[in-house]
């Protein structure tokens, strides 16, 4: 039945997933069938603030439910990878907050997984399903840009606290993990309009003082076959908030001011020689957009924009980021052994 609703599971009690899945299973009418945490008040907390029907002892028992046939990884980004190779080999499908692992090996693994199970894994670049950033797209189709000749992405916020797991190195943090990635995916989007996928020229970033190795900002430059050129910036300690994506062709110009939070900022503006307009495409959470299309896919066999192959392609563009920035590729994390 494609109108089945979805039985999700919560991997943690992050307030990222009020926003992620929270809100978007309410909409959309699906089920929160369970959420474990480190902490069980923690779960049981959010379990009766949101809706979701049961708290499972631990992660590990969450997957093992029979009842959970999507698991949400919403964990740091070094518990991304193995919980998301744990629910794969459980046969659940998997829709996991970026990035999907800590490096490209431990991504490669999560593909491997992913084909072996014959399920369907999405990383959550939500912002690829809103109109927003749907527009970029549009114009570039349309002509009235002309042709592409450079994007640059720029997703910068004020710095975390100190001791955030954003900050920590084995948990496989950094403003590129936690930011760029998404930088890095929007120019990748683009390559249907630039000859092809793009290719690093070069990196260079800053390292957060006291934490070795972790960098508080990157900045990348890209090229495409077909010439056009591209910058994938991001800093984890700016002085406000700025995600924008900016396309610029031979005829014009368009940017959307918000597009990893058009909830927030749904504006695209447009330049060309006829002038300049301001386009407000909707502030509906891209989350919901994200949801949707993943129930498609599972009820209707819908195509679907982001599986295991991109999330790998993405993770060997951030490595490589990595070392020409002159930063380590992050650690993977290895689960105690259970039994």
């Amino acid at each position: 039945m494609t109108d089945e609703p979805l039985r999700i599971g919560v991997l943690g009690a992050a307030r990222i997933a009020e926003l992620s899945i929270v809100g978007p299973a309410h909409a959309g009418g699906h089920r929160l069938v369970a959420v474990a945490a480190r902490d069980r008040g923690r779960a049981e907390a959010f379990a009766a603030a949101h809706g979701v029907e049961r708290v499972a002892g631990s992660y590990a028992d969450l997957i093992a439910d029979p009842e959970v046939e999507v698991v949400y990884n919403p964990l740091a980004n070094g518990l991304h990878g193995p919980w998301n190779l744990a629910a794969l080999q459980a046969g659940k499908h998997v829709l996991t907050e970026k990035p999907s692992a800590s490096n490209a090996e431990e991504a490669a693994e999560v593909r491997e997984a992913a084909a072996k199970a014959g399920t369907s894994f999405m990383e959550g670049f939500h912002y690829l399903f809103h109109p927003v950033f749907r527009r970029l797209h549009e114009l570039l189709d349309s002509g009235e840009l002309g042709e592409l000749r450079h994007v640059e992405a720029m997703v910068a916020m004020p710095a975390p606290p100190e001791g955030d797991v954003r900050w920590s190195l084995p948990l496989a943090g950094g403003a590129l993990m936690d930011l760029g990635c998404y930088s890095l995916h929007a120019l990748r989007t683009l390559a249907p309009w630039a000859g092809g996928p793009p290719r690093l020229v070069a990196a260079r970033g800053g390292e957060k003082a006291g934490a070795a190795g972790v960098d508080q900002w990157l900045y990348a430059d890209l090229e495409f076959p077909g010439g056009v050129t591209g910058t994938a910036n991001c800093h984890m300690a700016y002085d406000t908030w700025q995600m924008s994506c900016r396309i610029v062709g031979t005829r014009g110009e368009a940017t959307a001011m918000n597009f990893v939070q058009p909830h927030l900022d749904d504006r695209v503006v447009v330049r060309t020689a006829a002038g300049e307009r301001t386009e407000e495409l909707g502030r509906r959470s891209s989350y919901t957009f994200q949801l949707e299309a993943f129930a498609a896919h599972l009820r209707g066999g819908a195509p679907l924009a982001l599986d295991a192959d991109d999330a790998l392609t993405t993770m060997r563009l951030i490595d490589d980021c990595y070392q020409a920035a002159g930063f380590p590729v992050r650690p993977r994390t290895v689960l105690p052994a259970t039994g």
